[in-house]
């Protein structure tokens, strides 16, 4: 696997990755784009709730129109990926992104801004967001080297996390401040410090990539569907996420409502809130590393999700005073084992897929995964439409623990470890040495 040259591979120096040039670029971009989509998080929904005074059914649609992309463009996302230069089409899309959010501020100011033009704008965010996911994972490794790819995605894991405590709470002040739309200006602006930061980077790609054989499209996809479906690895790890997201997508789908309208808080105090619950995934990144090397890759991304998921049951006693910790406590204690394992998955991943599938892998798990979302939200707006906002917490909640089990269906509960592509273990992330070899 092709890796920066900066990067030697006996980096001995404190600090790691951070005296690597190009990484340093590119993680701050992602960190400064990270925190205006967590600003968003909070200023799209209220957006809706407060200048288009929409109702619960609307703000989940929302959640839906911008993740349904991955249903549409999920498949061949991964395949024209794998075709086409990573760094261009991350480039492209922080441009689209920028455009797009920068429009809505434009069409509230001039007094044309709808819930149509509104959804509009988060379906093709969310197209944008598609395209981007799908390459980031493939041109990671084209920016580090094999042995350094742990300690990369919990850095940038790390630093996402940070940015969900600083963007919500962000987005909730500016939205009180100065209005709901000005949160989605900001964001527009991250986009476009984090195309500036691309273009400072200069790691080039593996050559392999550009020389692999074209195939037609259809044969693409299958190809790396069908190396998703036959691992059992893959395939329990992608089916736990579908299950998990789409539970959770029915609690985030009204939770804005919930804390506005069923508890009772101001837009600031909301956006503290959520910008809290994002010092769980902080936690989860500085614990990844150990927690793997502690129990093992395969047990240790298990016991991350069994012991800390269950919080969530929590959320429904969420109240006004003191009754807000349980807010705190639902949302920070699964976030930290969530990213933590996270973390562990994503190093296993993007070693152990071949580069070449590593696109289409990479697009098929999150067109399962991430597709569920969209359908979560949906039906967090329609139960949103039955049901009180608490009501639909609970049930969500029950869900998001339940979902837990699909985890021991697949081997991991019988492995301390990952294997790597020969059919070994990974015992510890830091590290780690895989060839680009599938597992027989």
């Amino acid at each position: 696997m092709a890796g920066n040259p900066n990067s030697s591979a006996d980096r001995v120096r404190l600090g790691g990755l951070l005296w690597d040039r190009n990484f340093r670029w590119f993680w701050f971009g992602e960190t400064t784009s990270r925190v205006g989509s967590a600003m968003t998080s909070v200023a799209m929904p209220l957006v809706a709730v407060l200048v288009l005074n929409a109702g619960t059914f609307v703000v989940g649609l929302l959640q839906v129109f911008a993740w349904v992309p991955w249903l549409l463009f999920g498949l061949p996302a991964g395949a024209w990926i794998d075709r086409l230069p990573k760094k261009r089409v991350l480039l492209v899309c922080d441009v689209v992104s920028f455009v797009v959010f920068v429009s809505v501020p434009v069409a509230a100011w001039l007094g044309v801004l709808t819930t149509a033009r509104l959804m509009v704008a988060a379906l093709l965010a969310g197209v944008a967001s598609v395209l981007f996911s799908t390459a980031y994972q493939p041109f990671l490794p084209s920016l580090v080297p094999a042995r350094d790819l742990p300690e990369a995605n919990a850095k940038l894991q790390g630093s996402e996390s940070a940015a969900g405590v600083v963007g919500p709470g962000l987005g909730g002040v500016v939205a009180q401040l100065f209005g709901a739309v000005t949160g989605l200006l900001g964001d527009a602006l991250t986009f476009a410090v984090s195309a500036l930061s691309l273009l400072r980077v200069r790691s080039p790609e593996p050559r392999q990539d550009r020389d692999q054989p074209r195939q037609a499209l259809r044969r693409e996809i299958a190809e790396g569907l069908r190396f998703i479906v036959r691992d059992p690895y893959l395939r329990v790890l992608t089916a736990y996420a579908a299950a998990g997201n789409y539970s959770e997508s029915i609690m985030e789908a009204v939770l804005v409502v919930f804390l506005v309208r069923s508890v009772g808080l101001e837009p600031g105090v909301v956006g503290v809130l959520i910008a809290a619950r994002g010092l769980g995934g902080v936690v989860g990144a500085m614990l990844s590393s150990s927690v793997a090397r502690r129990f093992g890759t395969a047990r240790g991304m298990l016991l991350c999700e069994v012991c800390t998921v269950p919080f969530v049951l929590l959320m429904p006693l969420t109240g006004p005073g003191s009754r807000l910790v349980f807010f705190l406590i639902a949302a920070v204690i699964p976030l930290a084992g969530i990213v933590a394992s996270n973390i562990i998955t994503a190093s296993f991943r993007q070693t152990y897929v071949p580069t070449y599938l590593l696109g289409r892998t990479t697009a098929t798990a999150r067109l399962v995964s991430y597709g569920s979302i969209p359908l979560g939200a949906l039906t967090g707006a329609l139960l949103g439409q039955v049901f009180e906002p608490r009501e639909v917490i609970i049930i969500a909640a029950i869900a998001t623990t339940l979902s837990i089990l699909v985890l021991l269906i697949g081997p991991l509960r019988r492995h301390r470890d990952f294997p790597n592509p020969a059919g070994a273990v990974v015992r510890d992330p830091s590290v780690t040495t895989m060839t680009d070899t599938p597992c027989a």
